[in-house]
């Protein structure tokens, strides 16, 4: 079957990662699949074209409103993915919220990567609580073996004066939903007592105004660094360098670059938002904490107590593989798109 794939594509985001496995999941099944960038497309006419021309039977949409809302009154079934923004920002937006009702009482099925995201868009669209299925993110991880830790530290200018660095990794594209100026005052309060711990803010310059703020901010703002966004592989690398992985978003979905850093079993220093807590569980399987004090309390805790480090990492990475298994999310996604063959069938037909 030939399928049309919408999704936000940013290149080294979140969703352009979910979107590529996704893809790869479907084309392993022999389905040929059209991935396209929502954003390239301003209205259904232009997505109504797009389906003519690439001869698509059936469509899938990462994101309720930003693809989703494209895929509507084209005659074909579809499916979508729900994404963190989406139901945790985009729903308290009367319009867009409506909008996404729309999309899922002609949506054939749509996934939530968790129960409390299932039941979250469940109160909101009770008409279609009933074809909302739960699948978690699959995680494989595939650390490049060319890349040089001293090289990147070079290149985002560490250079300890003695010992080694002490890296915190904060991995997110720059937009304010990410907060990445969260910790940074206590991070350099901290750093000017401890000048060989640093925070390294690695990712996409998604918001053009934001981006801006985040580098006038770092400009004055002692042991905190901005690095361009990586390959995924080097990305994994780097991680395996660093003592913690660090999210301080204002909301999430379900954060690849959490699971990630637990299959690489480096220890998470975690926002206290639901779509964090969901997969971190607080001293098991990473660390939680609810406002930049905390933050460096918990850090510090990480760097006196090797053992934690050690505990928390093989606990992160046992629950990644019991509960995230790449195969498991592949299986899912076959099946669901099996389920629009027969409806792609009957519209060919009729």
């Amino acid at each position: 079957m030939r399928l049309l794939f919408l999704a936000v594509l940013r290149p080294h985001t979140g969703n352009a990662v979910t979107a590529q496995r996704i893809r790869d999941h479907l084309e392993a099944a022999g389905h040929v699949c059209v991935l396209k960038d929502a954003l390239d497309y301003d209205s259904r006419s232009e997505v109504a074209e797009l389906i003519r021309a690439a001869e698509v039977e059936a469509a899938l949409a990462l994101h309720a409103y930003r693809a989703g809302r494209l895929l509507r009154g084209h005659g074909i079934p579809f499916g979508i993915v729900f994404g963190g923004t989406d139901l945790n920002e985009d729903v308290t937006q009367g319009e867009k919220q409506r909008v996404m009702g729309g999309v899922l009482a002609e949506a054939r099925f749509a996934v939530a990567f968790t129960e409390t995201m299932k039941a979250a868009a469940g109160l909101q669209w009770p008409h279609a609580k009933d074809k909302i299925y739960v699948q978690t993110q699959g995680i494989a991880t595939s650390p490049s073996t060319a890349f040089r830790w001293d090289t990147f530290l070079q290149r985002v200018e560490i250079s300890p004066r003695a010992g080694d660095a002490h890296v915190f990794l904060l991995i997110c594209g720059l937009r304010q939903v990410k907060d990445p100026l969260y910790l940074v005052d206590a991070f350099s309060e901290w750093h000017r007592q401890e000048p060989d711990v640093y925070l390294v803010i690695v990712g996409p310059e998604v918001d053009p105004v934001f981006t801006r703020e985040v580098k006038v901010k770092l400009k004055s703002s002692a042991g905190v660094r901005l690095a361009r966004e990586m390959p995924q592989g080097d990305l994994h690398a780097a991680l395996r360098h660093c003592v913690a992985l660090v999210n301080s978003s204002v909301s999430e979905g379900m954060s690849a670059a959490i699971l990630e850093a637990m299959e690489l079993e480096v220890p998470v220093l975690a926002r206290n938002i639901p779509g964090n807590a969901a997969v971190v569980r607080h001293g098991a399987t990473g660390l939680l904490f609810s406002d930049p004090q905390e933050f460096v309390q918990l850090a510090k805790r990480l760097l006196s107590d090797p053992a934690l480090a050690r505990d928390l990492g093989a606990s992160g990475r046992a629950y990644v593989r019991a509960h995230h298994a790449w195969r498991a999310e592949r299986d899912t996604y076959q099946h669901l798109i099996r389920s629009l063959e027969g409806d792609a069938d009957h519209q060919a037909f009729c």
